[in-house]
């Protein structure tokens, strides 16, 4: 097992319109944070003995609103970014995940942020700055609006991916995987 532990989550937030193309939630970085006027996805610090995965839920319910009633689906990207943060002088990580939420999910933003819209994939590609954003953007068109391949990413919301059976058996419960 390794040792590294994220120290951020990102969560990107999509909708799946009844009529339409997916939309993304973009939210702007309030004057008073850190880069000021920013579009993003939701993003957060981990808890002490936080799991990633419920970080990622508690951002989103802090940080727009979206509780269990407005979630669809909660995802596990497979991607871990590392970046370099110029203030401790250290390279950091953070997990990306991504929520469906419901078409008519009614959204609060935080204090962190001074707006938010919803846009089309491709307008987000246009809307972020930083060069991984695109990957996930891509990601989130191709694997998580077709159920059949979305399923596989699918988390509940402890963390637990649903398309993995409960580990059974084995030295420390290993399935053999």
């Amino acid at each position: 097992m390794s040792p590294l532990r994220p120290d951020f989550v990102e969560c990107w937030v999509f909708r799946l319109p009844v009529i339409g193309r997916p939309e993304v939630l973009l939210v702007r970085r309030a004057p008073h944070s850190i880069f000021p006027g920013l579009w993003q996805p939701v993003t957060g610090h981990l808890d002490p003995g936080e799991r990633a995965p419920a970080a990622a839920l508690r951002e989103v319910a802090e940080e727009v609103g979206i509780g269990p009633a407005e979630t669809e689906a909660f995802y596990d990207l497979d991607e871990v970014r590392l970046f370099y943060d110029e203030g401790p002088d250290a390279i950091l990580a953070a997990a990306v995940f991504a929520l469906r939420a419901r078409p008519e999910a009614v959204l609060r933003l935080s204090a962190d942020h001074d707006a938010m819209r919803w846009v089309a994939l491709d307008e987000a590609l246009e809307e972020v700055t930083w060069p991984s954003y695109p990957g996930t953007l891509h990601a989130i068109a191709s694997h998580l609006v077709e159920p059949e391949r979305a399923r596989w990413f699918e988390l509940d919301r402890s963390g637990r991916r649903l398309a993995r059976p409960p580990r059974t058996g084995g030295p420390e419960g290993e399935s053999g995987d």
